[in-house]
């Protein structure tokens, strides 16, 4: 799999609305992922969306999530995701957007089995990095 960049968009509980919405404009594979899903039965978030991921024919790629924040206005509920299988490109590209960064999630394995990281660069982006299928 090669590496992808695409927008990565929060929500405060209608995650899953939202993403059946897009499907019907765009078309295309819709994947859903509830914190339950994840170890997270308890939680107040439990039938919430942990990840979500619209892919079209057409080559779009859109994923979404329900977050915990406070701060969902437009421009703050949207982040870049780079994902991936490729290790030492990902990495790489994490080492530079990192220097310097607000790192809010360190680049290590996750719950999930992939190797995640988030941070906020020097110029205010929120970068998602995601490595799947490794051993971290």
């Amino acid at each position: 799999m090669t590496s992808r960049l695409n927008p990565y968009i929060s929500f405060a509980g209608d995650a899953r609305q939202a993403l059946e919405f897009y499907k019907e404009v765009f078309g295309g594979t819709l994947a859903l992922n509830t914190y339950a899903e994840f170890g997270q039965q308890d939680s107040p978030l439990a039938d919430k969306i942990m990840h979500g991921m619209l892919e079209t024919s057409g080559g779009f790629t859109l994923m979404c999530a329900d977050t915990p924040s406070d701060d969902h206005r437009p421009g703050n509920n949207v982040s870049v995701s780079l994902s991936g299988d490729d290790d030492a490109e990902l990495r790489g590209y994490w080492e530079k957007l990192s220097a310097g960064a607000s790192v809010s999630v360190p680049l290590e394995k996750q719950m999930w089995g992939d190797v995640f990281g988030m941070c906020t660069d020097r110029f205010g982006v929120t970068w998602m990095v995601d490595i799947t299928g490794q051993g971290g």
